[in-house]
């Protein structure tokens, strides 16, 4: 089999709010912003890496979930656990140094047991953000 990752899917409650972390502080490309008001579905990624991409959606608008549901993912969303991804980079303390003036940080950088050095932040929707340094 030849596989690839291709999208991954985060919900977001501000696009603008999104844009702005996605786009000016982590650098991603905009590969796509479908929609208007708050109802947009906004394609994200990093620069030079095509194939891969988050897509920033709304929360809560598929028509198969039930109210509870709904208000499931609400409440997981502003606890901070519902979405989450890994990123990874060649240099965590420089990322760290131009995020945690402007993000929420979680977790500053620190060696973690199983030997990876990572750090955490959340984006504006609550989505945890996970940097680990490449080795």
């Amino acid at each position: 089999m030849d596989l690839t990752l291709h999208a991954s899917f985060l919900p977001q409650d501000d696009p603008d709010a999104a844009l702005a972390f996605y786009r000016d502080l982590l650098g991603f490309e905009v590969r796509g912003d479908v929609g208007k008001g708050s109802m947009r579905w906004i394609t994200v990624g990093p620069v030079g890496q095509p194939d891969t991409s988050v897509v920033l959606h709304p929360p809560g608008v598929d028509a198969d979930l039930t109210e509870d549901e709904r208000r499931t993912v609400f409440e997981m969303m502003a606890k901070g656990t519902y979405g989450g991804i890994v990123l990874a980079t060649a240099d965590l303390d420089a990322v760290f140094d131009r995020l945690q003036a402007s993000a929420d940080v979680v977790q500053e950088p620190i060696k973690q047991p199983w030997g990876v050095r990572d750090c955490a932040f959340r984006d504006p929707a609550g989505n945890l953000i996970r940097v680990q340094e490449r080795n």
